[in-house]
């Protein structure tokens, strides 16, 4: 179980690392969910982005998709850390992408 704040390394040039607006971010989880190392290599070869990633390298923490508007899926719980006054960076980024559509 993944409990608490960890820390991530964010890609640079994709849309995470701008919403973020970082190199390095820290989110709280609570899961037992990972990425299964044996998909990685095939799912970056069919369009998936790996936008962020434990200091390690070893754990996927934040993923994109190339050619889309907006689609990003992580590992953390965002939530945890939204404000009506004071978004998440996924979350305000999500808003903004739909006023934009």
């Amino acid at each position: 179980m993944r409990l608490g704040t960890y820390p991530a390394i964010l890609k640079e040039d994709t849309l995470v690392r701008k919403l973020y607006d970082s190199e390095n971010i820290s989110e709280r989880h609570r899961h037992r969910y990972e990425v299964n190392p044996e998909y990685i290599e095939i799912l970056e070869k069919n369009g998936v982005i790996f936008s962020g990633k434990s200091p390690n390298g070893i754990l996927m923490e934040f993923m994109e998709l190339k050619n889309h508007p907006y689609f990003v899926a992580t590992q953390a719980h965002p939530e945890f850390t939204s404000r009506p006054l004071k978004p998440n960076p996924l979350f305000y980024g999500f808003i903004k992408s739909c006023i934009s559509s």
